[in-house]
């Protein structure tokens, strides 16, 4: 009891002498205060900054994404989707180079389908059956072409000797204008330049009969490919619709609805593009042999064949039958007939632009030019003729399948009824 009340004696004593020199050192800076008349300045005091709120966008998941800048979000998200589709995009055209033995006939089979299917459902609604119906379409086509080609054969042998003969005096008269004409050419220069162009020909002898070779061991991947062409096409007339139907089966459920609706369209989009420039490749031929068959040009009908096959590559392949057609009538009549058939091909172009694509294709397959040039380019690089021709129905199939799949379906409102196929909501 003795030591514990010593023991608070002291804790007493040690507090009041701490005490005492807290008050001694007050009275001390109270007097130095008081002795220097300089004017007090109060210290100034940085407060904290109030904390931020993190910001944080709704398409960043993390923090750390929130510190970069949104444009450059943007602009990253895009770079590595347009990536993507870019190496999706090269391994399709490795794989269609690969397999071009087997897809370009389908889609050479594919357009045949969507131009001869107006005949077969024409039959089916006659109640004929639909593998008997679509042979006899096939058959029927099959046949106009074969026909349509021996004729033209037939004609450009009857007239190659005289265009020959043609050809031979239209050189002699371009000879005979290098010396008296402008350029004012020595026989010997002339004939200098007829050797080169020998020597050319001469020196390239081997390469043309490689080439030739090649065409010859091609042939045989020709026929393999028009007997595809002809099977898929069998098929694609008779069973088009179940492929497809198999085909949306292997999506998800959610997406059959879409993708159907969007094949639908395509297929109908396909159709119309054949249909119309079948139409406006026979208006074409129909203007351009009169024309021919008028000016009395040999070869009327092989060259109205050759710009009813051009029309099919939009643009380009007008103006190359045209120029063919201009070139044959210059070689056997001379300029004034060329100049004329120049005009008659230039013509028919024009009405082919400014009124047939328009009134006839539709707003449902208006495609832009620039596409069209861009496409056909692609197709050339790709498929040579055969990628120019298939390039633009490409083109408006999936312009109408990515704008119908991008179609915003009407949404139910939440109070309404729906009717079962019992009829009862």
């Amino acid at each position: 009891m003795v030591e514990g009340v010593g023991r608070l004696n002291r804790f007493q004593r040690v507090r009041d002498n701490l005490k005492k020199a807290y008050d001694t050192g007050r009275e001390s800076v109270r007097i130095a205060r008081v002795d220097d008349p300089s004017p007090e300045v109060e210290e100034e005091h940085f407060a904290p900054p109030p904390p931020e709120a993190a910001i944080v966008h709704h398409s960043t998941n993390s923090l750390d994404d929130a510190d970069v800048p949104q444009p450059l979000r943007i602009a990253a998200a895009w770079s590595w989707r347009l990536i993507v589709v870019g190496v999706i995009g090269w391994a399709l055209l490795r794989v269609i180079g690969l397999v071009s033995v087997v897809i370009i006939p389908l889609a050479i089979a594919l357009l045949l389908s969507a131009l001869l299917g107006p005949a077969v459902g024409w039959l089916l609604r006659l109640h004929v059956p639909r593998s008997f119906a679509t042979f006899l379409v096939l058959i029927g086509g099959l046949a106009a072409v074969v026909g349509t080609l021996t004729l033209v054969v037939n004609q450009f042998i009857d007239g190659v000797p005289q265009l020959t003969e043609n050809a031979s005096a239209g050189v002699r008269q371009i000879q005979e204008w290098a010396r008296t004409g402008p350029l004012h050419l020595s026989d010997d220069q002339v004939d200098q330049a007829i050797d080169s162009a020998q020597d050319w020909v001469n020196s390239n002898t081997s390469q043309l009969t490689s080439t030739g070779i090649a065409t010859a061991a091609t042939l045989a991947e020709v026929l393999t490919g028009l007997v595809l062409v002809l099977f898929a096409t069998f098929f694609f007339l008779r069973d088009g619709r179940q492929i497809w139907r198999f085909i949306v089966r292997l999506f998800p459920v959610n997406a059959r609805w879409s993708l159907a609706d969007a094949g639908d369209a395509s297929w109908a989009t396909l159709g119309s593009y054949v249909r119309a420039t079948v139409l406006v490749a026979f208006i074409d031929a129909v203007g351009i042999g009169l024309a021919l068959l008028i000016l009395d040009v040999p070869f009327p009908f092989p060259l109205a064949a050759l710009v009813f096959l051009g029309a099919f590559i939009p643009i380009v392949g007008a103006s190359i039958s045209g120029a063919v057609a201009v070139l044959v009538a210059l070689v056997d009549q001379g300029w004034v007939v060329a100049l004329i058939t120049l005009g008659a091909v230039i013509l028919v172009q024009q009405l082919e632009g400014h009124v047939l694509q328009p009134l006839i294709m539709g707003r449902a397959v208006a495609i832009h030019p620039l596409a069209v040039i861009i496409g056909i380019a692609c197709g050339v690089v790709v498929a040579g003729i055969i990628g120019a021709l298939v390039a633009v129905p490409i083109i408006a199939v999936f312009n109408t399948g990515i704008r119908r799949l991008s179609r915003r379906r009407p949404e139910i409102p939440p109070d309404a009824v729906v009717v079962t196929a019992g009829g009862k909501g």
